[in-house]
């Protein structure tokens, strides 16, 4: 296993989407990583992107991909293919970067974190937005103490018309797991937590409405690559009110449709103690920047600035990270379990319980 830099380190990466373009460029800029293998069911654009990214290794199944002598590999498939093939490969001692949501639900995350624990082996998830330079000069704002403790905040990240793939696997409950809450709510939630210093969720109380979607509505035009045909079985709309350590309260709203402003939007709004702050990212993951405002006072007199910020680094980042991690050696790898993923999972299952049942979630 290789695990220093004056090592080679052979990846593979499954699945040939937007996601999986992104791991597969970024590893490619990386020294000493040789992306060795290659799959996907698109014939077409496994032979284009081997050819375009130097990939000899090209395979329309993940399993026989599998077979290769990999130090570690990137899933960036349909989300109830992610689990049955983290756990293969880490069963082999492969390292694993999955996109998210790391699994359609606790349970099968909760697997994924006993594969990895049972390997010894990284398993990490692709939080990307956490990874923005807004949300990070944000982070460095809470965490100097500048808004004393925050005591409320709401996050949010909605969209117009944006049903990835109206009915394909994106839509289907069992495939996916969950519409927007799953999808992109799972990033809100991420980096709000982060934000936040990770406090314990202690109970959750949520809605979600399926009005747009199953009457074939609020679809963005794009194609899922898989094949799949699914009617709109899960939500299009949700929001969660999460109770945390300390008294603390996090609101969260993720939106694939919606009657509202045509630009997608992405935004955290914190009040503390001292100050507060409010982050709106207008046309959420296509903006390289968002609006940071900071609300203090100063003598008595208020002291609002706007914080300027640079662009994070996304997918490059992440994977860079992920690499840093294995080159590492053992005694970080142990840190790297998936577990903060699995534990994002288990506030949205309760999400999900809590809409259907009505009433608040202890977790």
């Amino acid at each position: 296993m290789s695990t220093t830099k004056s090592e080679p380190l052979k990846v593979g990466v499954i699945g040939l989407g937007w996601a999986g373009q992104q791991h597969l460029a970024a590893y490619q800029q990386i020294d000493g990583v040789e992306v060795v293998g290659l799959a996907g069911k698109e014939t077409d654009l496994l032979a284009e992107l081997g050819a375009k990214h130097g990939v000899q290794g090209r395979f329309d199944s993940w399993e026989e991909m599998l077979g290769l002598d990999l130090d570690a590999v990137s899933v960036a498939v349909p989300t109830f293919l992610h689990a049955p093939i983290a756990i293969a490969a880490l069963d082999k001692g492969i390292h694993v970067l999955s996109e998210k949501p790391i699994a359609r639900n606790g349970d099968e995350a909760r697997a994924m974190v006993d594969a990895a624990r049972r390997a010894g082996r990284v398993l990490d998830v692709a939080f990307n937005h956490r990874r923005r330079g807004d949300i990070g000069a944000l982070k460095q704002i809470i965490t100097a103490g500048e808004l004393g403790r925050p005591y409320y905040a709401k996050a949010s990240w909605l969209r117009r018309a944006g049903i990835p793939g109206l009915n394909s696997w994106f839509t289907s409950r069992e495939l996916a797991g969950g519409g927007p809450l799953a999808d992109i709510g799972v990033h809100v939630l991420d980096f709000a937590l982060y934000l936040l210093g990770e406090p314990k969720v202690l109970a959750v109380s949520a809605v979600t409405y399926a009005e747009l979607g199953p009457r074939g509505r609020g679809g963005s035009g794009r194609t899922a690559a898989d094949a799949t045909v699914s009617p709109f079985e899960v939500e299009d709309f949700a929001s969660a009110f999460l109770r945390l350590e300390g008294g603390a309260t996090l609101l969260i709203e993720a939106g694939w449709a919606g009657y509202r402003s045509p630009k997608d939007l992405m935004d955290f709004t914190v009040y503390g103690t001292d100050g507060g702050a409010e982050l709106r990212i207008e046309g959420a993951s296509f903006t390289p920047v968002g609006t940071l405002s900071v609300f203090t006072e100063s003598e008595g007199r208020n002291a609002d600035r706007v914080v300027a910020a640079e662009p994070g680094r996304a997918h490059q980042q992440v994977v860079e990270d992920f690499v840093e991690v294995i080159r590492s050696g053992p005694a970080a790898w142990a840190r790297h379990d998936g577990s903060l993923a699995l534990m994002r999972a288990e506030i949205i299952d309760a999400a999900y319980l809590s809409a259907t049942q009505n009433r608040e979630i202890q977790l």
